[in-house]
């Protein structure tokens, strides 16, 4: 007869550097999901339009490095911002074949707003943490991506 589980042993997932990451990202993105609706933003489109709000005038082919995002997707990506009235392309002034994105005055708002939402999130995840331990988390993550 095999015996029943009665605590569930977790301690070797919770040893690996993934697992943890992997936890901590889904329960952000959820709340970050949920707080973003109100302003139609994925968190893909909230990276992509913050960049632009940070760096007028980036290109398409910048944005694709700085995120990691393929060019196909983010081509659809900035059209359908562009639908929404929120980015507008501009020529690049140093590269003839280039456009730079930029955030119309709605997007701008928008951005203000969707910002300021994100920075309330932030400051509510990092409330179990000290500002010196949520400094360090961040630094030890870039460790892992940058």
């Amino acid at each position: 007869m095999t015996a029943a589980v009665e605590r569930v042993d977790t301690s070797y997932l919770e040893s690996l550097l993934g697992y943890n990451a992997r936890r901590a990202a889904l329960s952000v993105i959820e709340v970050f999901m949920v707080r973003m609706a109100p302003y139609g933003l994925r968190p893909v489109d909230f990276s992509v339009l913050s960049l632009i709000t940070h760096n007028p005038g980036i290109t398409s082919r910048q944005l694709c490095t700085a995120l990691g995002i393929q060019p196909p997707n983010l081509v659809a990506m900035i059209n359908s911002l562009e639908k929404r009235k929120l980015v507008l392309r501009q020529p690049h002034p140093r590269d003839g074949r280039a456009m730079g994105l930029h955030l119309t005055a709605g997007g701008k708002k928008l951005m203000r707003d969707a910002e300021s939402t994100a920075a309330s999130l932030e400051a509510e995840v990092a409330s179990r943490l000290s500002a010196s331990e949520s400094k360090t988390l961040i630094r030890l993550l870039q460790k892992v991506y940058l």
